[in-house]
């Protein structure tokens, strides 16, 4: 049966969830980093939220597993890295506390404008300083957002209420996508200099880092009030402390640092400062909602294939799966001929679907037919580290959609380059469901895929398949199905022969060894 540890505090129906499912479940929220690396070898899902580090070394010890779940958005837990490279899928749920961080980000907004905290601090100490804290208003302001995706999003409409002016930074965010938010889209440096708040709703990446530092900070309107609910390490606290103190940052309403817990940091103390302990999620609703998304999304995935909100490889959703499975299989089974006949040398790797496949989500069968491509030469390669294996190796990968007329109603054609010269072999599904080989390297040619199989180049001639078959008889060796093609009559052929058991290299030799064969190979698949 398959198992998963939840080892953070989730909802109890998270666990509901997996076993309703079939799915075994273990929940152990105490375990210390030691046990951890003890256990992780016998889950093949991971459910977390923050506190558990799925370090690289959890990782090496981590046998059997092929997801990790994260209820919430930031994956800064996990050595998403190292998960690709041990070909484990991290997933993580981007829309389940969109709103609730929205809303901490504009209460937070509110309470650095208004200087609830220290207000009410104050008023409970007995005293009444109503002239020591003068606020500002929100209506009129100009609210500048670092990053318009999920949660900037909901930001945007939430301050657009409190009749804000809203501008975004965002890469990513298209004209189309502003307009139908009414937000204007700007570069950064026009955010800083005209924005009266400014919000941060971005990841934190290497171009993201100190987004806002001293130069940064030198270039606000005096008087700007900055918020972050989205990522400790966005803002350079050290500069972030002088501009508070000098007054021309007017406040800063932080939940999150860059080191946490954060018991001791350079910004506590500042007068003008609202600080919250990383509470952007922490609502009844949103920890409701993100348990049961990640659980439902994890056991998609170890039942289905399934994959949503993954971080390291291409989505299948639970509608494209049962679709997408066999287009996935044809594709491995490809990739695996060319890879068992080709080890080295491989510069690019051009996928073509026809007919039927050229409407699919091409990504998962990209990814599967790498894997199979690239397994033959390293047997650590999965669906989830396919793709980075071989931009590692230098292996540029190109997908092409087609509507050319083929024999098929549906087809894949995968082709390698090696410089000096290609190969192409091309396949198709029979009944919707079972892949076939159609062609190799021009040849047409109909075969099933075996566990075991004989790939043989010759030239047509007389007498080669009854060479053939009577050395395969003579070695004992049974033959299950046999498939010809040809270019042209007495031109280059090709045999693939699906046999019983596998031959042992002197064997091959001797096949190798037949009047008018060119090469053979034995070929070996998981079918």
């Amino acid at each position: 049966m398959v198992k998963v540890l939840i080892s953070d505090n989730l909802s109890p129906r998270a666990a509901d969830i997996f076993r309703d499912r079939g799915i075994d479940v273990d929940v152990d929220t105490k375990l210390t980093p030691e046990q951890l690396l003890d256990r992780i070898g016998d889950y093949e899902g991971l459910a977390v939220r923050s506190a558990t580090k799925a370090t690289a070394a959890v990782l090496a010890a981590a046998g059997n597993l092929k997801v990790i779940g994260r209820a919430g958005i930031g994956v800064d837990n996990i050595d998403v890295a190292a998960a690709t490279q041990n070909g484990v899928v991290v997933m993580n749920t981007p829309f389940g506390n969109a709103i609730t961080t929205a809303e901490h980000a504009i209460a937070m907004m509110l309470a650095v404008a208004r200087q609830i905290p220290a207000a009410n601090q104050s008023t409970q100490a007995g005293k009444w300083e109503k002239s020591a804290f003068m606020g500002a208003e929100l209506t009129g302001k100009r609210l500048g957002l670092i990053g318009c995706g999920n949660i900037g999003s909901i930001v945007a409409d939430r301050a657009q209420g409190l009749k804000m002016k809203v501008m975004a930074f965002d890469p990513f965010l298209t004209e189309n996508r502003a307009q139908e938010l009414n937000v204007a889209k700007v570069e950064l440096e026009q955010l800083f200099a005209e924005a009266d708040f400014i919000t941060l709703h971005t990841p934190l990446t290497d171009s993201t880092r100190g987004i806002i530092d001293a130069n940064a900070l030198n270039k606000m309107k005096p008087g700007v009030r900055i918020v972050n609910c989205a990522r400790g390490g966005l803002i350079d606290e050290d500069a972030l402390r002088v501009a508070l103190d000098s007054g021309h940052v007017a406040g800063a309403a932080i939940d999150v640092f860059a080191v946490e817990p954060a018991q001791e940091n350079i910004l506590f103390g500042a007068a003008n400062l609202v600080a919250t302990p990383h509470l952007g999620a922490a609502t009844m609703e949103a920890q409701e909602k993100v348990a049961l998304q990640v659980a439902e999304q994890m056991a998609d995935y170890l039942l289905t294939g399934a994959v949503t909100n993954a971080i390291n490889m291409a989505s299948v959703s639970a509608e494209e799966a049962p679709v997408l499975k066999p287009y996935m299989q044809l594709g491995e089974l490809l990739g695996s001929f060319l890879g068992q006949v080709t080890r080295t040398g491989i510069k690019s790797v051009t996928l073509e679907f026809s007919g039927q496949a050229a409407g699919l989500n091409t990504d998962p069968v990209t990814a599967a037919t790498l894997a199979g491509l690239l397994r033959p030469s390293t047997d650590t390669v999965n669906m989830v580290n396919a793709v980075s294996t071989a931009h590692d190796r230098g292996i540029t990968v190109n997908v092409v959609r087609t509507d050319r007329p083929t024999d098929y109603n549906t087809g894949l054609s995968v082709s390698i380059d090696l410089g000096d010269r290609s190969r192409t072999v091309s396949g198709t599904l029979i009944g919707g469901n079972k892949p076939r080989l159609v062609d190799v390297q021009g040849i047409s040619v109909e075969a099933e895929f075996g566990a075991h199989m004989l790939y043989i180049r010759n030239w047509d001639k007389p007498g080669f398949i009854g060479a053939l078959g009577s050395l395969l008889g003579e070695s004992g060796v049974n033959i299950a199905t046999f498939h010809l093609g040809r270019s042209a009559r007495g031109e280059e052929a090709i045999a693939l022969v699906e046999i019983d058991d596998a031959v042992g290299e002197k064997l091959l030799g001797e096949v190798r060894d037949l009047p008018h064969v060119v090469r053979a190979d034995a070929l070996h698949f998981a079918c």
